[in-house]
């Protein structure tokens, strides 16, 4: 494991792909039995190692299939660490309570699993998103403008100042980042490129993860160009079914280079646009 800080290993993963793409290794139940889950993920990585700059299984779709489940993803984990040794790997978790419970949440993906992050919950508040933001090598992205259609139900309600309460968990996520190691990322989908925008103005240097495109039908183009930060880094593009269940390998190498293109021809600080 290497002891550089945890955005600047994430800026690395990136440039040794050239690539703002993650794959999300999310086995759906009824289309992939859990005897086969380390199989089929191993023919992703394998597909495009070189082409993506993080990979990030879904916890749920692994919990599901019970102790082949879990050890499935502890596999899976390691088997990135074989095969794509400059990839991140983020565990979709959505972890987070209170005191000893988030620290222990913490030492499960950081030292079980060996995630170099995981997504969490902040409507605890700083003293429960601190415990993942103790190493400075490995990273959380914390909840903010979510991908599905009911986000609104709660994230933009006003807050006392009239601005949506998403806006108030980026500026504080910020400042829970800043007092640790920079290590705190935030979670916002592709389903709002506006709104993307606005956060990237809060937050100029914080890693967003960007779910929602594919399947869900994010805008691509628009959120690339709201998203990336002044370097034209900072933006994990995430795709999952579109990419893992495009077929045949060279069919998943291809589905993952042809997102990876996009996502370079869209950025507005690349060499490719």
């Amino acid at each position: 494991m290497a002891t550089s800080a945890f955005a600047d290993r994430l800026v690395s993963a990136m440039d040794a792909a050239d690539s703002l793409i993650c794959v999300g290794l999310d086995p759906q139940p009824a289309r992939t039995l859990p005897e086969e889950i380390l199989r089929f993920n191993t023919r992703v990585i394998e597909a495009c190692a070189d082409l993506v700059c993080a990979f990030k299984p879904q916890s749920a779709f692994y919990e599901v299939a019970g102790d082949v489940g879990w050890q499935a993803l502890r596999d899976t984990i390691a088997t990135v660490r074989r095969l794509a040794p400059d990839a991140m790997v983020i565990l979709d978790a959505k972890r987070n309570d209170i005191g000893n419970t988030a620290e222990a949440y913490a030492s499960s993906a950081f030292d079980w699993f060996d995630a170099d992050a995981v997504t969490i919950n902040p409507y605890l508040g700083g003293d429960a998103v601190a415990p993942f933001l103790q190493r400075p090598e490995r990273g959380a992205f914390a909840l903010c403008r979510t991908s599905n259609p009911g986000a609104s139900d709660l994230q933009s309600l006003p807050m006392a100042d009239g601005e949506p309460l998403y806006l108030g968990v980026a500026e504080r996520a910020r400042e829970w980042g800043e007092s640790h190691h920079r290590n705190l990322g935030l979670v916002v989908g592709a389903t709002w490129p506006k709104e993307l925008a606005d956060v990237r103005a809060r937050c100029p240097e914080m890693p967003i993860l960007l779910p929602g495109i594919g399947a869900q039908g994010g805008d691509l183009e628009a959120s690339v160009g709201a998203g990336v930060d002044a370097r034209g880094r900072g933006l994990l593009v995430s795709a999952s079914r579109s990419v893992i269940y495009a077929g045949m390998p060279d069919q998943i190498r291809a589905a993952a280079a042809e997102l990876r293109d996009a996502a370079n021809a869209a950025n507005p600080k690349s060499a490719a646009s």
